[in-house]
C-alpha cells in the first residue's frame, strides 16, 4: 500500500470521523440529542466532498471504491468504540441518522469516482 492511499483510507477517513466526533460532542451542548445526526449530516456531507474533490480526487472507480469501505469501515468501528461502547446513549445510538451517515460514507466516494472518470472521459 502506497503512502498516498495509506493517508487517503485511513488518515483523511480518521480525520473525517473525529470532525463529525468533535462536533457531536459540541452539539451536544446545544441540540438535543435526538438531533445532532440530522444536524450533522449535511455539514459531514459538504466537508467530505470537499475532501474528495480537492484534497484527494479518485482518479479510478477501484480508488473510489477503496475509500468507500476504508471510510465506512473507519466509521462503523470507531462510533462502536468510541460512542456505543464508551458512552453508552440511554436511548441506543443505531437510528435511521446514523444508517444514512454509513450509507453517504460509503456512496460520496463512488459517486465523486464516477463524476471524475466521467470528466476524464471528455
Amino acid at each position: 500500500m502506497s503512502k498516498t492511499t495509506l493517508k487517503n483510507t485511513l488518515g483523511w477517513g480518521l480525520l473525517l470521523w473525529f470532525i463529525g466526533y468533535a462536533l457531536g460532542i459540541v452539539l451536544f451542548m446545544v441540540a438535543p440529542p435526538s438531533l445532532i445526526g440530522w444536524i450533522l449530516t449535511p455539514i459531514g456531507t459538504v466537508i467530505t466532498l470537499w475532501v474528495l474533490f480537492k484534497k484527494i480526487r479518485p482518479a479510478s472507480m477501484q480508488q473510489a471504491l477503496v475509500l468507500s469501505v476504508s471510510w465506512t469501515a473507519i466509521a462503523v468501528v470507531c462510533d462502536y468504540l468510541f460512542l456505543v461502547m464508551l458512552l453508552k446513549p440511554a436511548d441506543g445510538y443505531y437510528k435511521l441518522d446514523v444508517y444514512l451517515y454509513y450509507a453517504l460514507t460509503f456512496l460520496l466516494p463512488l459517486i465523486v469516482g464516477v463524476i471524475n472518470e466521467r470528466r476524464k472521459a471528455r
